[in-house]
């Protein structure tokens, strides 16, 4: 069995895609046992005949064949399309729509079962969003979403679900345990810089006054890099937005920057709490048994952990004054039993899309 995981790397430098490719591995694994497991898509990882990140290359391939990516792709049982987690949606523009789209459909036409992995589904603002969308999850052998406002969103589309599950960080095993650590504090450097989603120094004072309050009640506060950049220049970034905290606070706070995604999953496991805008982070952290607080800026947030009984999610778009009451507030509350019922509820999520995707390959 040889299965195709996109838009998914184990090695990226945004430890959230690593996840997304390790979780859909193990989730292969649960549905169909041992299988050969290939990932292509962005970052290092990827053993396809051709790069997949520029459209026009693509479509010249469908006529001209010159490249292998006919018989690559025909060389799959089953390709599994994680779109990033949250990349099947318009809002980041068409031209990567459409990218992320021609090979999952160019599978289909070759006979090779398509899966829409566990992720979020929308929103789609256009018109031509929309169609395409519609023709990719009709396309699909199985959709699966992580929450139920994007099976709302399949289903305006007419192509309901096949299930809501939840992210696949929680089928990942868990890690040896690093050093005990108090609170964990993932500082986002997409949003410290100029971005599309939160005002950028609304957020840095959001992030300045919650880690001033935790200080303040003797809390020690480990800066943690989710998304680790070649150096510490500006934009999606973590090492960057560490660099301006250590600026602002020196020593009072320690900073670490992981190497991988079974690093940053061993040091999250022994903190006591996570505190993030990156979803992974969070993810990580609450399906190694760690309590998190995530601090959301897209929709993608909220409806994902409600679904599975997690309800500590601070909105960013409040004040920083609010955001910072209410990340001390829950720093201080007992969340280690509710994390446990997560993990619980988050595998059963799981246990359920896998037999899905097996009884696919039966």
């Amino acid at each position: 069995m040889r299965v195709l995981v996109l838009w998914a790397a184990p090695r990226h430098a945004n430890f959230g895609v690593a996840a997304l490719a390790e979780g859909a591995q193990a989730l292969v694994h649960q549905a169909v046992g041992d299988a050969d497991v290939r990932f292509h898509g962005t970052g290092i990882d990827g053993d396809g005949p051709m790069n997949i990140g520029h459209l026009p290359p693509l479509v010249k391939e469908v006529f001209v064949r010159n490249k292998g990516l006919r018989d690559w792709l025909r060389g799959f049982d089953l390709l599994i399309d994680m779109r990033g987690g949250d990349s099947f949606t318009d809002i980041y523009g068409l031209k990567r729509l459409y990218k992320m789209s021609f090979v999952p459909l160019y599978a289909r036409r070759l006979g090779v079962p398509v899966v829409l992995g566990p992720q979020t589904i929308g929103p789609f603002k256009s018109q031509a969003g929309r169609r395409l969308a519609q023709y990719v999850l009709r396309s699909a052998s199985q959709v699966h979403s992580r929450d139920p406002v994007s099976a709302h969103a399949a289903q305006q589309l007419g192509r309901p679900v096949d299930g809501i599950s939840t992210d696949v960080a929680f089928a990942i095993a868990p890690p040896v345990s690093g050093p005990s650590r108090d609170v964990m504090f993932n500082v986002s450097g997409l949003l410290w810089s100029e971005n599309p989603h939160v005002d950028n120094t609304t957020y840095r004072a959001s992030v300045c006054k919650s880690i001033d309050g935790l200080l303040a009640n003797g809390r020690e506060v480990t800066a943690l890099a989710h998304v680790v950049g070649a150096n510490e220049a500006p934009g999606d970034n973590d090492r960057f937005a560490l660099a301006e905290l250590e600026q602002l606070y020196g020593d009072r706070l320690t900073y670490l920057t992981p190497t991988d995604l079974q690093d940053v999953r061993s040091q999250i496991s022994g903190a006591r709490l996570m505190i993030g805008a990156r979803m992974h982070a969070c993810l990580n952290a609450m399906s190694v048994g760690v309590p998190a607080v995530p601090m959301a800026y897209s929709r993608k947030f909220k409806p994902l952990l409600d679904q599975i009984g997690w309800e500590q999610t601070i909105d960013l778009s409040a004040s920083p004054e609010h955001v910072a009451d209410q990340v001390l507030r829950s720093s201080e509350a007992e969340l280690g039993q509710g994390v446990a019922a997560v993990r619980e509820r988050a595998g059963r999520l799981l246990t359920s899309t896998a037999r899905d995707i097996a009884q696919l390959l039966r």
